[in-house]
């Protein structure tokens, strides 16, 4: 019995057409890669179902869900009681002896990372694999979750590039295909956006849906985030236990400092460069190699620019179960702080180029990491005050202000640092134009009263040319 060819499927033509490029060149070996509710099943089934492989192979197709095995035995076993063999204590020979004999056939793993990620059991599997791969009239199409393939075969060039999210425009065909056309699209755009455009994320949201709607749904992610697909009983139909599965991955488990990356990403979603990984000096034990633990897995990615993402479910479910520790965010904390400052000094200069560039390119990151030191009692309270007045300096000459500003109030009377208190009333009233203040004047008098106990002449020119409309008003 062959599984159904899926009825909703859009945004992987290229992929397909690259899989049947493939077979059309002779016997192939084809992995399918990509994270866990990318789509590679799917993709799997509809390249098992299309007529060009179905006439090529006729009645020898299998399709094998690897999920139940941790041997080689286990294996050997499912794909031995697809072919209609007893079975037997090791069916490894029966099964090579079969297809040895047998005419054109094409086999399909799904999963097989399953079977194929344990240390223990990886080795038997991959010379297993490699003596299937040597029966010249069989073809063989694996789907793995992660970017890496079993190295002791020879798989046919050109490789797939592991799956990436969907279009938009497929996503949106995809979700109106479950859900129907009846939702406002900036709606539908925005419940998309929750899913990161992951096949799986898409479909079990569009299905919620379906049931109620669009702003219901929106308005329940605000409280239940990933919980909310993740009441299905296996990966397939629950975004939370495909996120674990991954997780739980030994190529994650063998660098354990890489989900203390991958929960610091989560809060990060302009992503890391190189060069932010090596520089901001987190304490994470060789963190290249959890870098490369993130990507083999496909829980990261990176993007055009060469920067170290996480997807939006992924994302949410690390902020869920697993939030960056204080000591992974202040390194980082840091290193902004530190950038801020060199704008500051290059402000007007060519040299000024390139801390601007980096601003830009961290905007929400830096936001989110000053949200994150802006709460009451956290210990870089101070470094966090600063960083923000700078940070909507930055924001300022762009046209605008941070909206961090508007909150920043409340943390004035508990500030005993005259000097902290002073500079953080400049920069408030320097963003009068974009935040409203009720009361300005109630804030230059405190300045004044903090300046008393400040000998910071730099400070003091900076209150000094504040708007005038509001100092001389005032004074």
């Amino acid at each position: 019995m062959l599984p159904a060819e899926p009825k909703i499927f859009h945004g992987r033509d290229s992929e397909l057409v690259d899989i049947l490029n493939l077979f059309s060149q002779g016997t192939p070996r084809i992995a399918i890669l990509g994270a866990g509710g990318m789509g590679k099943t799917s993709l799997a089934k509809i390249a098992l179902h299309h007529k060009q492989i179905a006439t090529k192979y006729q009645g020898n197709r299998l399709f094998v869900a690897c999920d139940t095995a941790s041997s080689k035995a286990e294996l050997a076993g499912l794909i031995g009681a697809h072919l209609g063999m007893k079975p037997g204590k090791d069916l490894s020979q029966a099964v090579l002896q079969h297809f040895s004999n047998a005419p054109p056939s094409l086999l399909i793993l799904d999963n097989l990372e399953t079977v194929w990620e344990p240390l223990t059991s990886r080795t038997e599997i991959e010379e297993f694999l490699s003596m299937l791969t040597d029966i010249a009239n069989l073809a063989l199409l694996v789907t793995m979750r992660g970017a890496e393939r079993p190295v002791k075969v020879q798989w046919t060039r050109p490789f797939l590039s592991p799956l990436q999210p969907l279009p938009q425009d497929a996503a949106q065909k995809m979700f109106i295909d479950i859900a129907d056309d009846r939702h406002l699209m900036e709606e539908v755009d925005q419940v998309l956006h929750l899913t990161g455009n992951m096949p799986l994320s898409i479909s079990l949201l569009a299905h919620l849906v379906d049931m109620e709607d669009c702003s219901t749904i929106l308005s329940r992610w605000e409280t239940d985030k990933t919980s909310l697909i993740s009441d299905g009983y296996d990966k397939r139909s629950n975004l939370e236990l495909s996120i674990s599965l991954s997780l739980s991955s030994p190529r994650i488990t063998s660098m354990p400092h890489s989900q203390d990356l991958l929960a610091l990403l989560s809060i990060l979603p302009d992503g890391l460069s190189d060069v932010e990984l090596k520089q901001s000096k987190f304490p994470i034990e060789d963190i290249f190699g959890c870098r490369a633990a993130l990507l083999r897995t496909a829980l990261a990615y990176t993007d055009d620019h060469k920067r170290l993402k996480v997807l939006v479910p992924v994302r949410e479910y690390m902020q869920r179960f697993s939030p960056p520790a204080h000591k992974m965010i202040t390194p980082l904390l840091t290193h902004f702080h530190e950038l801020m400052k060199l704008y500051k000094t290059t402000v007007g200069k060519e040299s000024g180029i390139l801390p601007i560039a980096r601003i830009t390119s961290n905007y929400t990151n830096i936001q989110n990491v000053l949200r994150c030191g802006l709460q009451p009692e956290h210990p870089d309270m101070a470094k966090s005050i600063y960083c923000t007045c700078d940070f909507n300096s930055f924001t300022r000459h762009l046209g605008h202000a941070t909206l961090l500003m508007k909150d920043i109030n409340h943390l004035l009377p508990s500030l005993q640092d005259h000097q902290l208190k002073t500079f953080l009333i400049v920069e408030l009233l320097d963003s009068f134009p974009f935040h409203p203040i009720s009361h300005p004047e109630m804030l230059i008098t405190q300045a004044l009263d903090n300046l008393k106990h400040v000998a910071e002449p730099a400070l003091e020119c900076m209150f000094s040319v504040t708007p005038s409309c509001l100092a001389t008003e005032t004074l």
